[in-house]
């Protein structure tokens, strides 16, 4: 039972593209149906009338697998636990374990304690994951500047200064609220 816990990789192989693509195109064409009844899917096994219906979790992983491997891609299954360490969290985040720290004892990651060690919760994590990004791209947004040829290069190199300047102005602000 402990094997089935341990991340495992499956690599795409040729000679199995062909079956990839068959499950592949079945789900995308039933995705595509846009059906009144939701569909059902079922996993049936090799005795007659042996089956059962497929939880939405596992559909919806069923679906990534499927699209991931007919694009030639590996794909990893790691089970998680619902409650991840401080090393976990930080693992999962790409960042280092004090910075996941620094987080929850600022209040923007949600931890709970269990004796003297911080738990956090896998879906709190994600959602702040989720949000940091969003906050990232509107930061890369808000730094653009449309560029011509024609531009004055000071001017524009004023105008990214002014956004830099906008931004940082606004971290302090969001910083300042949850600090």
């Amino acid at each position: 039972m402990s094997s089935a816990l341990a991340p495992h990789t499956y690599v795409p192989d040729d000679a199995d593209t062909d079956e990839i693509a068959e499950v592949r195109s079945f789900l995308a064409a039933h995705a595509a149906r846009g059906a009144d009844v939701a569909p059902r899917y079922l996993l049936v096994g090799s005795a007659e009338g042996e089956q059962v219906e497929l939880p939405r979790p596992i559909y919806d992983a069923l679906v990534l697998v499927a699209e991931s491997l007919a694009a030639g891609r590996a794909v990893t299954v790691a089970p998680e636990s619902r409650l991840l360490t401080t090393q976990q969290a930080a693992d999962l985040l790409g960042v280092s374990r004090p910075t996941v720290v620094r987080l929850a004892d600022a209040g923007l990651l949600p931890s709970e304690r269990h004796g003297n060690r911080r738990r956090i919760r896998l879906g709190d994590l994600l959602a702040y994951r989720d949000r940091r990004r969003n906050e990232q791209y509107e930061m890369l947004a808000a730094t653009s500047v449309d560029v011509d040829d024609e531009d004055d290069i000071e001017q524009v190199r004023e105008q990214l200064r002014a956004a830099r300047h906008a931004v940082a102005a606004r971290r302090r602000g969001v910083t300042d609220r949850h600090g």
